[in-house]
């Protein structure tokens, strides 16, 4: 019996509809399936239904960033296939930013086909047999074990709905970081500004009381007229 190798899946989220029928057709040729997504959102409706094997990312989208697509969607699970940006942002900063956000790779446009397609084929072989691994993120008396999906203050375990976990993790992540409202509902909910965000404030309500988010205890969740959240450390 002759084992007949599956095709590997692609996400593609590109806005720039020429580029995207492009870059299809070169992975099509190579044998790839591709799912090519125009905005961040509809890519994170589609997400948890799916099994990609690698996703390849703008920066700029009509909707949200493609770092804060990568985020929301390491927020969603601990099963995370590799991500790869592909974008005409070339600024170390930029390229610092999302490789320690949990980029995997990061090609500045314009790239040759030849380039592209060595550095996707070299990346799907290194992570074959690879596992996602138990992260652990510490912020002073504060541990969040994303695998595990548990929130210890000061060693003692404390009860997060999903959500909070997932909206803990992310400012804790951004320390300092003014964050919106609407903002916050398309990376942590994965929901369009439409969508009323009077839950950001009740979740946020439940973090500041759960986790002691007060000066007393050593942060500072404060809420920005008209703009949003920001939380900070106090010493």
């Amino acid at each position: 019996m002759i084992e007949v190798k599956k095709k590997s899946r692609i996400a593609l989220l590109e806005d720039d509809l020429a580029y995207a029928e492009t870059i299809q057709e070169w992975f099509s040729e190579a044998n790839y399936e591709v799912d090519h997504f125009v905005t961040g959102l509809d890519f994170l409706r589609k997400f948890p239904n799916s099994q990609y094997d690698l996703c390849i990312f703008d920066w700029a989208l009509s909707d949200m960033e493609g770092p804060d697509v990568m985020v929301s969607i390491k927020l969603r699970s601990n099963k995370v296939p590799p991500i790869v940006f592909l974008t005409g942002r070339s600024e170390e900063d930029d390229i610092v930013r999302v490789i320690e956000s949990g980029a995997d790779d990061y090609i500045v446009k314009p790239a040759s086909r030849k380039l592209i397609m060595a550095r996707i084929n070299a990346l799907l072989r290194r992570t074959q047999t690879e596992h996602n691994t138990e992260t652990v993120c510490n912020f002073g008396n504060l541990k969040i074990d994303t695998k595990q999906r548990i929130v210890l203050l000061d060693g003692e375990e404390v009860k997060l709905t999903d959500k909070e976990l997932d909206l803990a993790w992310y400012f804790l992540k951004n320390e300092g970081v003014l964050l919106s409202r609407t903002h916050l509902m398309q990376v942590v909910w994965g929901s369009s500004a439409d969508i009323e965000t009077r839950k950001v404030d009740v979740h946020v309500s439940h973090l500041r009381t759960k986790l002691k988010l007060t000066p007393e205890f050593g942060w500072k969740l404060t809420s920005i007229y008209q703009q949003g959240y920001r939380l900070e450390k106090v010493e």
